[in-house]
């Protein structure tokens, strides 16, 4: 019975707009200070690799992902953000090949993808570029990611602070030691991000 009342009570909100959650600024200054923690439930990342010289992309996502930053609105731009990707987590749905391409990361030897900022230019209308090292394979290399600052807002029935992000890098796979198959799959890797933190 409280489960039914708490379903309908917060059905009612949402259908009301009590309940929406939506970003209330694109100002990096507008941010509270403190930790964020990666929703993992509100984010992603998809990888785009040519198939056959480019028929297609075939396109990879990867289900498991952390991450966090600290963070002062005096000194945003020095912000460092650490995202860990679980590469054996790869969806291609397609059972088989994902045990395969899991196989081509080596992922026994190297069972995690890290990218650690090291600094942000831009920014001020919401887009600009996050410097880091991205390191995957066993192999540490400096990459830029174009990213939009989506805002900061309340989370869901006004709770908490939450605050997100898009965005889009290109890497080439044969920098970071990774060549299977190169008859079958281009070298540059296009990746797309979606990610949403909640401040602790």
């Amino acid at each position: 019975m409280i489960r039914t009342a708490a379903a309908v009570l917060t059905l009612s909100l949402a259908l009301t707009g009590g309940a929406l959650a939506r970003p209330e600024s694109r100002d990096p200054a507008k941010v509270p200070a403190g930790t964020y923690v990666l929703d993992k439930a509100h984010a992603s990342l998809v990888a785009k690799i040519a198939h056959l010289g480019g028929f297609s992309r075939l396109t990879m996502r990867f289900d498991k992902l952390d991450g966090s930053f600290s963070y002062d609105p005096a000194n945003w731009r020095a912000t460092k953000v650490t995202i860990t990707v679980d590469p054996a987590s790869v969806d291609t749905r397609m059972p088989g090949f994902n045990k395969q391409i899991a196989g081509y990361f080596d992922v026994g030897k190297y069972p995690t993808i890290t990218f650690v900022s090291t600094g942000i230019t831009g920014g001020e209308n919401g887009e600009g570029v996050v410097n880091g090292d991205l390191t995957f394979h066993g192999v540490t290399k400096p990459v830029a990611l174009q990213a939009t600052f989506n805002g900061v807002g309340p989370g869901l029935l006004g709770a908490g602070t939450r605050v997100g992000f898009s965005g889009t890098a290109r890497i080439n796979r044969t920098e970071f030691g990774e060549r299977a198959v190169r008859q079958f799959a281009g070298d540059e890797v296009d990746l797309i991000f979606e990610a949403e933190f909640t401040k602790k």
